[in-house]
């Protein structure tokens, strides 16, 4: 992996990290101090502490790209340790699926009219779960060129030995 592309990919994971971070600040503070009134149209405290908590979610695959991008230019991608990051990954994108189908749930009393809304909601909270699965999918890759890393580094070890 390039250094503009390393360095590039870490630009927007601080972008995107700072925004998350400036959002829920301001969803705290609104929750906190209870300066913003709910009309009725919108259950706007709930949906605040869904939107923090999906903030969570992002804030921890972020950290996760980030130390598995590190581990990419040490070259120590291929061990153990990535896995962590990996599974982490899964969780996080699984709690976001749960927390787009919560923001559905919310959102669906006031679709009656329109219930395609909900149904395209729905659909959406299916593809993000979709992603965890393509994660599962790389994670599976991950393992097999772990293993084929561990058996090369074993024919080294005997080679070395018959040498």
């Amino acid at each position: 992996m390039g250094k503009l592309t390393v360095g590039a990919l870490r630009a927007v994971l601080v972008v995107v990290l700072a925004g998350t971070v400036f959002v829920q600040a301001g969803m705290v503070w609104a929750l906190a101090s209870g300066s913003d009134p709910e009309d009725g149209s919108l259950p706007l405290t709930p949906l605040r502490v869904i939107t923090i908590l999906g903030m969570v979610s992002a804030q921890v695959a972020l950290v996760c790209v980030w130390r598995l991008v590190t581990m990419v230019r040490r070259g120590t991608v291929f061990s153990h340790t990535a896995f962590r990051y990996v599974d982490a990954m899964i969780g996080a994108i699984v709690a976001a699926a749960l927390v787009w189908f919560a923001v559905t749930v919310l959102n669906a009393p006031g679709q009656r009219d329109d219930p395609g809304v909900t149904v395209i909601m729905g659909g959406v909270g299916v593809a993000i779960l979709g992603v965890a699965l393509m994660v599962l999918v790389l994670r599976m890759l991950l393992a097999q060129a772990v293993a084929r890393d561990v058996e090369a580094a074993k024919m080294q070890a005997e080679l070395d030995e018959v040498i």
